[in-house]
């Protein structure tokens, strides 16, 4: 099995794809245990002088005032994680929960926490064990970080609360512990407030966004190659030279995919025989410039992505000098704004596929195919609902589109007055990821009907490749109604998958 070594410089996203999604084992490197060690010897040092620290021999937040005597510090670590796991609502996929587990362990293994390596150790235990804490949808502001989520995965590592064990089974914390021969932790001083106090969650879930919107946005690429010859559209506006001139990477990518896609069409420029348009509809001709706006949102997003799996983020953090000092690291605000700006991403790129597969449905505007790509129209209705069901999906995405960023509620009586609400911005994020993919699937169902509807006309190979692996995958063609759910799932799973670029790229080789 690959294992992920942690060390003190941060981790990667293919680390946390593969923790979070593959298994992967976790191992902690010499550096990382050393960096521990020397961390914990300055907050030893620290809690044993009658100064007050924040976090060491202190409350917290607005109780920060309070000084706490030794005899109750390790109460105090204990209590902070008791009275902070008050998450409520659905459970979180078990991805997101890995992700957030392995993201703290990052900043713990940077020695800029003082938490002891055998907490540390514990942490990457529970990882390996398939042990995966019951963390639920609604507790993190995205500010002092995602509290109530963190203290779930800490509450674990205590041996309480209730957590998923590798057979996907609900039980208490402390029997998965003890049938795996992990031992619970002992928190000492600040080690409570260190599990706690990150913007992990909303980090793990902008990683495997990322990763899921590489794969949608090469293949809205192609089903908008898909659309545009069906519709008998013309290729010229994917030339180079064309994107050349106003130069975004994403729209330069975007073009070259959706040309090669259509190389050895006979169906791209037909119109122009004996249909003459001067121009294809926004939707088909601007499908590279929309696409492309997304595609250079989410580099955006990768490089703050990339920062953030650098950083250590706590509060207070353990510098090499010894000092420990309080800051403001923890504040999700770089995080929240590219998970908001790629919810606009995602929903601007669902309602332009949109269009198209309205275009394809509509006999005024399809250029010769038949009203609804229906069999027998009127006894038939053919696609009709597709397109509704569609419809409300991409409504649905502009919703989700409305920024959580922009909002802010005051907390813990005043003190932390301006929160940046990310982990909500990446929960609705992961939510329109998943429903541009349907979207997607309807438009891919609706174009490789739409192209074998054109008789005598010569679709592209890599077009002829998609409808091939379609239809093995049990979708069927054109035809007589039926019962279209199941097709639609079957389509859906085709684009989630990879399927379609799997197929694509027999033809076309890797997409860009």
């Amino acid at each position: 099995m690959h294992t992920v070594v942690v060390g003190t410089s941060g981790v990667t996203a293919s680390d946390v794809l593969a923790v979070a999604r593959g298994g992967a084992r976790v191992q902690l490197s010499e550096e990382a245990l050393a960096a521990l060690a020397a961390a914990r010897e300055i907050v030893d040092a620290l809690a044993a002088k009658p100064d007050p620290v924040y976090g060491v021999s202190t409350g917290f937040g607005a109780l920060a005032t309070r000084h706490i005597s030794p005899e109750l510090r390790a109460q105090l670590q204990r209590n902070i994680v008791r009275s902070h796991a008050a998450g409520m609502g659905p459970r979180v996929e078990r991805d997101v929960v890995r992700a957030l587990m392995f993201l703290r362990l990052k900043t713990v293994c940077s020695g800029h926490t003082g938490v002891r390596p055998e907490v540390a150790q514990t942490m990457a235990d529970l990882l390996n064990a398939g042990i995966t804490p019951v963390v639920h949808e609604y507790g993190s502001l995205g500010c002092s970080g995602d509290l109530a989520p963190l203290s779930h995965c800490a509450l674990a590592l205590m041996g309480e609360g209730d957590a998923e064990g590798p057979d996907g089974a609900v039980r208490p914390a402390a029997e998965l512990l003890a049938a795996h021969g992990i031992q619970p932790v002992e928190l000492r001083e600040k080690e409570g407030l260190a599990l706690l106090n990150g913007t992990d969650g909303m980090l793990g879930m902008l990683v495997m966004a990322l990763a899921d919107l590489d794969t949608l946005y090469r293949s809205a690429d192609v089903t908008a190659a898909l659309s545009l010859e069906a519709l008998l559209g013309t290729d010229k506006v994917l030339a180079p030279e064309l994107h050349a001139i106003r130069p975004h990477p994403g729209q330069a990518a975007s073009a070259a995919n959706m040309l090669a896609v259509l190389k050895g069409s006979g169906l791209t420029g037909h119109h122009q025989d004996d249909a003459p348009r001067v121009q294809d509809a926004y939707s088909v001709r601007c499908a590279p410039q929309v696409a492309g706006a997304g595609r250079d949102t989410m580099a955006h997003a990768r490089l703050v992505a990339d920062r953030e799996l650098a950083s250590a983020v706590d509060n207070p953090v353990v510098l090499p000098d010894g000092r420990v000092e309080s800051n403001g690291n923890f504040h999700g605000a770089p995080v929240a704004y590219v998970l908001d700006f790629l919810a606009v991403a995602v929903a601007d790129l669902g309602s332009i596929a949109e269009r198209r597969t309205d275009r394809l449905l509509d006999k005024n505007r399809s250029h010769g195919l038949p009203p609804f790509l229906a069999d027998d129209a009127g006894v038939d209705s053919g696609l009709m609902i597709a397109q509704y069901t569609q419809a409300a999906l991409v409504s649905e995405l502009k919703r989700l589109a409305v920024p959580a960023s922009a909002d802010s509620i005051p907390s813990s009586a005043m003190q932390e007055d301006h929160v940046s609400m990310g982990w909500s911005a990446a929960r609705k994020l992961r939510t329109a990821v998943d429903n541009l993919t349907r979207v997607l699937a309807v438009e891919l169902y609706a174009a490789t009907r739409a192209v074998e509807l054109r008789e005598g006309l010569t679709p592209a190979p890599a077009t002829r490749a998609v409808i091939d692996a379609l239809r093995e995958a049990g979708v069927q063609g054109p035809g007589p109604d039926r019962f279209l759910a199941p097709d639609l799932a079957a389509a859906d799973a085709f684009v989630r998958d990879g399927r379609l670029l799997a197929a694509v790229e027999t033809v076309t080789g890797p997409l860009q």
